[in-house]
């Protein structure tokens, strides 16, 4: 018995080094795949438009409107009260440059006309920045939006009648003060502490 143990040594479990080598390359194939599998369901996943995860980073351009459709009624007051202004700015320009302008020399009119024309380029680029391509002042414009709307307006019933109130008491609180005027002006001309002509006094009083 201890000869044929000699002989045939047992087999053990371990597996020879061939097959071991052989495995390596098949976990790698799978462990690819399994990445695979995991990056398409991380794209399919992702919203449409996203793009890749840095693409959000990326700048846009100058003319480019950020947010477009939204703060729609701020962006156009913004708009609409700048360009007021520039224009009022170009006309002032237009006027005071007056001085340089010179019938004999035509570059005058050019230098006249060009430095409104420039401003007026220079503050439109600012207030489309301002109005359209800015980050943090279009959303300021989208945030203010969102809260007037957020705002309880009162009824045509209830503004009427504010209305109503506010023209009555003015009225009366103007009567009382006229009252109340002529008390002191009569009582410091009879202790002679103001001297008021008669005639005056009768057209206050309508008596003419």
């Amino acid at each position: 018995m201890a000869k044929d143990r000699k002989r045939n040594p047992p087999q053990r479990n371990a597996g020879t080094p061939g097959a071991a080598v052989a495995s390596a390359p098949g976990q790698k194939q799978a462990g690819l795949s399994r990445n695979g599998a995991a990056a398409g369901e991380e794209a399919r996943a992702r919203p449409r438009g996203a793009g890749a995860p840095g693409a959000g980073l990326s700048t846009r351009r100058f003319f480019e409107i950020y947010k477009r459709g939204q703060g729609y009624y701020t962006r156009m007051g913004t708009v609409i009260g700048g360009a007021i202004l520039i224009l009022a700015g170009m006309n002032y320009l237009w006027e005071q440059l007056g001085v340089f302008a010179d019938p004999n020399h035509i570059w005058t009119l050019y230098f006249r006309a060009g430095v409104p024309l420039l401003f007026g380029a220079a503050l439109g680029l600012f207030l489309f920045w301002v109005s359209g391509s800015s980050r943090k002042c279009c959303d300021f414009l989208i945030a203010t939006e969102g809260e007037m709307k957020k705002v309880s307006w009162s009824t045509r019933r209830e503004v009427v009648g504010s209305t109503k109130v506010v023209i009555l008491f003015t009225l009366l609180l103007a009567a009382i003060l006229f009252v109340v005027d002529i008390a002191f002006l009569l009582f410091f001309s009879s202790i002679r502490v103001v001297q008021v002509p008669p005639e005056i006094l009768r057209r206050i009083f309508g008596l003419d």
